[in-house]
């Protein structure tokens, strides 16, 4: 990854013009041939960019840029479209250049499979006095994460999301459909658990019959938070 701090004027062409005007800004060019301009404000997104494939290459700058301190200008190419980037720097203040590597990827914490295992083990926020058929309960259209049954004997499917949405509760619904299909299990109902239940997902499932657990992952994990309490 290469880091150049400089101050320097954009010029985008493509889909859309646009234009940055000259000051100090962030240039990263990334080893997938992506490269991003971003100033001191607006988080992680960048001002301009461009997507790899794309090629960089050095032109010479013109007369009348040269004539306000253009010392090098970029053209940065898409390879699949005609966006263009042009960089025109005027004085480069500061330059790192490091291999990072092969990056693993991002290990998310409290993915649904470890809210999975959590709950198989934790029924009781369920419904007390129930019992485990099994974890990731395989059918024709997918694994049902927790089949169980309760006290009663009546089958529960459980589906698990880290944030509850429209699709969790939709895939749920085929589940049910389906499960209630089996003598042996009908009549099934579901419960969509999540750690956050969007207000519109909550509503679909209570129009359907499902009902919504919110799981809080840390008390599942045994963490205590800090909120202070009387008792």
């Amino acid at each position: 990854m290469r880091l150049i701090i400089a101050e320097c004027s954009v010029d985008y062409a493509g889909r859309l013009s646009a234009h940055l005007p000259r000051a100090k800004r962030l240039l990263v060019m990334k080893a997938d041939g992506s490269v991003l301009v971003h100033s001191d404000s607006g988080s992680y997104k960048p001002l301009n960019w461009m997507n790899p494939p794309c090629t960089v290459s050095m032109v010479d700058p013109t007369d009348g840029q040269v004539s306000v301190g253009v010392t090098q200008v970029w053209k940065v190419q898409q390879t699949k479209t005609d966006d263009l980037l042009m960089i025109s720097i005027f004085e480069v203040l500061s330059e790192f250049e490091h291999e990072l590597g092969e990056d693993p990827g991002l290990i998310k914490d409290g993915v649904e499979k470890h809210l999975q295992e959590l709950l198989a083990d934790q029924l009781h926020l369920v419904e007390e006095g129930s019992s485990i058929i099994r974890r990731e309960y395989f059918t024709a259209i997918g694994p049902v994460d927790i089949l169980m049954r309760d006290a009663n004997g009546s089958t529960i499917a459980i589906e698990l999301k880290r944030r509850g949405d429209i699709d969790g509760v939709e895939q749920l619904t085929r589940y049910l459909e389906l499960l209630n299909r089996d003598p042996l299990l009908a009549p099934v109902r579901g419960i969509f658990a999540a750690q956050e239940i969007k207000p519109q997902a909550r509503k679909l499932a209570e129009d359907r019959g499902i009902e919504c657990l919110v799981l809080d992952y840390d008390s599942m994990r045994g963490i205590e938070d800090s909120v202070p309490r009387l008792f």
